[in-house]
């Protein structure tokens, strides 16, 4: 949009913005200092990512995302056994190769609203599995299209 206008737009590293910021943080004081790196003649400036090049990352960024809730979910899950003094080995296929026999095989220690609770808990990880498992899909095949793709 701006190129339209008739600027020519560029990118500063924060680095070397952060020398010239002023006081408290603001957007005040951000433009500022933004608008005195701009103004030094040998001010090294970033290239403007690709739509293509935003996307993965945005993808890498929700893949990590999902991969750290997976991890949350599992331990909670794993605690609240613990609590209920049933200890699970460690790994998550090991969890979740034995979960519902396990839950099964202990039905009289585990009240029902914490079977519940411990079900809901499951359903989240197998859905957020599945979303890994699509993101981690789309990202391969955005792989295997840039190696495959003639250069300029």
């Amino acid at each position: 949009m701006l190129r339209e206008l008739g600027f020519k737009p560029r990118i500063i590293p924060g680095i070397y913005v952060k020398p010239f910021n002023k006081g408290q943080k603001n957007d005040y004081n951000d433009a500022e200092a933004i608008a005195e790196a701009a103004l030094r003649p040998n001010l090294r400036t970033v290239t403007e990512k690709s739509q293509d090049q935003l996307n993965l990352q945005a993808m890498h960024r929700v893949h990590s995302r999902l991969v750290a809730r997976r991890a949350a979910t599992i331990n909670q899950i794993r605690a609240f056994l613990i609590e209920q003094g049933i200890t699970m080995r460690s790994g998550r296929h090991r969890l979740q190769n034995s979960f519902e026999a396990t839950l099964e095989n202990r039905r009289d220690e585990i009240s029902a609203k914490m079977r519940s609770t411990l079900m809901g808990l499951y359903g989240d990880w197998l859905w957020v599995d599945e979303r890994i498992k699509a993101i981690s899909s789309e990202i391969e095949e955005i792989s295997q299209s840039e190696k495959t793709a003639p250069t300029s």
